[in-house]
């Protein structure tokens, strides 16, 4: 298969499993429909979650916004695609990214009142683990530094309420009531929606060849046009170390596998009965969610799970492998067999997505260092990013036009891999 075709199918596949299709379409045509402005205030490089909140926070804000896309929107290509996202306050990667979530809840509740679309879903979320586990530890201290809401629940009361798990007695048990799941496609369909309605021109299937920091702004070629602005935002993903080479020996790109199976007893694992979870065993962190009804979510059917953990290292994002290996197949179902035994009993679907690692695993959110406060990057999201894009966009308009943010990013700056 063609690479063009190959891509062509792989986005295609992302707007028949949507539920809502005319969101899609509507979406399209708005884009089809855009005048040829080739001056901006701003320039948005990448319209997956993170781009598509920015164009929309800056658009809300009454600036001249274009949004470029190498692909479709949205696409399964890079990271942002998969039916379902986890959303947690209790925070177990730092307490510091606990603020931000609290804004997150907030934007993602003003984007559903906007638009009239439920995009969260509150499921609550169930942490498993072995006693001293960091993790789990930092999970209790957002939770009590911040008042969320934390249940430790007894063997006794975890087999009642969660009887889908077969744990090791020694094992911890968290849960996080208020919890839940995205729906990360329908987010960014009305991120860029709500964008076009505010006068942003977003461009689909316009690969960015170059760009440079020219008469006090920006320049961009893309495949079509050269576009000009007084800033520039770049949130390509995978894709970042392309387009910004001094970052890219600090980013690294892996092969993540997600899988949907058909559980022994579908009702035991649907939505409302089963809830999100997520699981640590010997280094490795595995995580899931239940089932989403077809008639309201879309494809893959089943329950979906993977392994939160980095893959395979992935020197250039055009040239990854998505098919399916056994290996990928092989830890999920092992894990299922031991920890969620009527959870498996055939698998019905594979895909696989990008991870974009920091060293640290922390997000780079700053400007650019060497083009002043022209040029502001969000990149290496690490696995965990998508709930943070609601107000990840937020940040990075007010970066962008501001010059700062009134968000607590500071241990998020990109200088802190300097020597």
């Amino acid at each position: 298969m063609k690479r063009r075709d190959f891509i062509q199918k792989a986005s295609g596949a992302v707007a028949a499993g949507l539920a809502n299709t005319e969101l899609y379409t509507q979406v399209h045509r708005s884009m089809e429909k855009t005048p040829g402005n080739t001056s901006f205030d701003v320039i948005v490089i990448g319209e997956g979650s993170m781009g598509a909140s920015a164009c929309y926070h800056l658009s809300k804000r009454g600036y001249r916004v274009l949004g470029l896309e190498q692909y479709d929107i949205p696409h399964e290509l890079g990271s942002h695609a998969g039916q379902s996202r986890i959303i947690r306050k209790a925070y177990g990667e730092d307490s510091g990214y606990v603020p931000l979530l609290e804004r997150a809840y907030e934007n993602w509740k003003t984007l559903e009142s906007e638009t009239g679309s439920q995009v969260y879903f509150q499921t609550g979320l169930t942490y498993f683990g072995t006693p001293g586990n960091t993790f789990l530890e930092t999970v209790r201290k957002s939770a009590k530094a911040y008042h969320i809401p934390l249940n430790e629940l007894s063997e006794e009361d975890c087999r009642k309420k969660y009887p889908q798990f077969r744990l090791p007695e020694h094992f911890q048990r968290l849960e996080e009531p208020g919890a839940g799941l995205l729906t990360p496609e329908r987010c960014i369909l009305l991120l860029a929606e709500q964008a076009l309605m505010r006068g942003a021109v977003i461009r689909s299937g316009e690969p960015v060849l170059s760009w440079e920091h020219k008469d006090g702004g920006v320049v961009v070629q893309t495949s079509r046009e050269t576009y000009r602005a007084a800033k520039l935002v770049v949130t390509a993903g995978a894709w970042t170390g392309n387009l910004l080479p001094g970052m890219a020996s600090r980013l690294k790109v892996t092969r993540q596998a997600l899988a949907w199976v058909q559980p022994r007893d579908w009702d035991l694992f649907k939505l409302g009965t089963f809830p999100c979870w997520l699981l640590e065993h010997e280094g490795y962190d595995f995580y899931g969610f239940p089932i989403l009804p077809a008639g309201s979510y879309g494809g893959p059917l089943g329950m979906k799970l993977a392994l939160h953990y980095p893959g395979e290292v992935v020197d250039d994002p055009e040239k990854v492998d998505r098919s399916t290996q056994q290996s990928d197949e092989r830890a999920l179902v092992d894990f299922l067999k031991r920890f969620i035994p009527e959870g498996y009993a055939r698998i019905l679907a594979v895909k696989t997505c990008l991870y974009t690692y920091s060293p640290d695993t922390h997000f780079v959110v700053d400007h650019l260092a060497g083009y002043g406060k022209d040029v502001v990057v969000a990149a290496g999201f690490s696995g965990h990013g998508f709930k943070f894009a609601s107000v990840i966009g937020e940040i990075l308009a007010e970066l962008t036009m501001e010059g700062t943010t009134h968000m607590p990013v500071g241990f998020l700056r990109a200088d802190r891999f300097e020597p």
